[in-house]
């Protein structure tokens, strides 16, 4: 009697390591393991195989793989405001003792009094002051070492994690998997391109010379006997709606066959890349998870999507629903 328990015991841990080690195997072989057997995966798959089937039409060689990704809403959560925008604010706050004059101008005295109304009425122009106050007089690599320091301290306001753990993880699963079949990956961002280069290779895979975003001027100087470039209060160029394919032809040099994003921003970027001849690949994040993370779209100060969700229906766009195609929003804690 013994004997045969025994026997049955094994049988059962013998199916039991079979069905891990078939459910292992199947997690390997699995590029995009956190998004869900719907349209959007089944869609991306799908035109991978298609411009990598070499001897094929539309086979598309290495060297024009080209995808592009916007950032804010698309890579890295964007609620309930720009992570930028939370960084000028908090360094308005630390450099405001050295400025007793913010305490009663706009829009200083809005970001200390925590009144974002009386932010938002001065404008462009109380952005720029912004802008000019936290980002310039100072060179590039002393600016990049504030960033660094200050995205090792803050945390996104809801979740109580840094920002570079609010990155989706379908999307890194994404730009791996393009990786790995001869696409080369570009950020295309409204968002600074000094702010986002010392941290996307780390959190993305994406180095520095591979991000595209707006910026201030820069100026050649002699800094205590050295050279360095030194950051000034002037805009240089904004990489922004019809400014994303603008900056594409001047970064980059090559039409994407691929762009992703999430808002009307990003509209004119996909219109670009859909313009091309061959087998091209449009994709819009529709956020659509208010318990996992924002559901916003027509209405929303940042991630506006309207016009160009429209576009995207009308002419057949992948748009993903974040709450049925993801699996997962964010990494697992470390």
């Amino acid at each position: 009697m013994a004997q045969g328990k025994n026997a049955l015991l094994r049988s059962c841990f013998g199916l039991l390591f079979a069905a891990a080690a078939l459910f292992s195997a199947h997690a390997q072989t699995d590029p995009l393991p956190s998004w869900n057997d719907t349209g959007p995966k089944k869609a991306i798959v799908a035109f991978v195989g298609i411009v990598t089937a070499e001897g094929t039409p539309n086979f598309v060689p290495v060297d024009q793989r080209i995808a592009t990704f916007d950032n804010d809403g698309t890579l890295w959560v964007e609620q309930p405001m720009y992570v930028q925008l939370a960084f000028v604010f908090d360094r308005v706050r630390v450099l405001a003792p050295q400025h007793p004059a913010w305490k009663t101008t706009q829009p200083f005295k809005g970001v200390l009094d925590g009144d974002m109304k009386a932010v938002a009425a001065t404008g462009e122009k109380g952005l720029m002051e912004l802008m000019a106050a936290t980002h310039a007089g100072m060179t590039v690599e002393q600016f990049q070492q504030i960033v660094s320091d200050w995205l090792a301290k803050a945390q996104q306001p809801r979740f109580k994690r840094p920002y570079t753990q609010c990155i989706y993880q379908p999307m890194v699963e994404l730009l791996a998997y393009l990786r790995a079949n001869g696409f080369k990956t570009y950020i295309v961002s409204g968002g600074g391109i000094e702010f986002m280069r010392p941290w996307t290779q780390k959190a993305y895979g994406i180095p520095p010379e591979q991000v595209v975003g707006s910026s201030i001027k820069t100026k050649f100087e002699m800094v205590d006997g050295k050279p360095d470039l030194m950051r000034l209060p002037e805009i240089n160029f904004i990489d922004d709606k019809d400014g994303k394919p603008v900056g594409i032809n001047e970064f980059i040099g090559r039409r994407p066959i691929a762009a992703f994003g999430n808002s009307d921003g990003d509209q004119q970027m996909l219109e670009w890349t859909a313009a091309g001849g061959g087998p091209r690949f449009m994709l819009l994040v529709h956020h659509t998870d208010a318990i996992r993370e924002y559901a916003y779209d027509r209405q929303s100060h940042f991630g506006h999507l309207d016009k160009a969700l429209d576009e995207a229906i009308a002419k057949g766009w992948t748009v993903v629903d974040m709450k049925s195609d993801w699996k997962s929003i964010f990494p697992p804690q470390p």
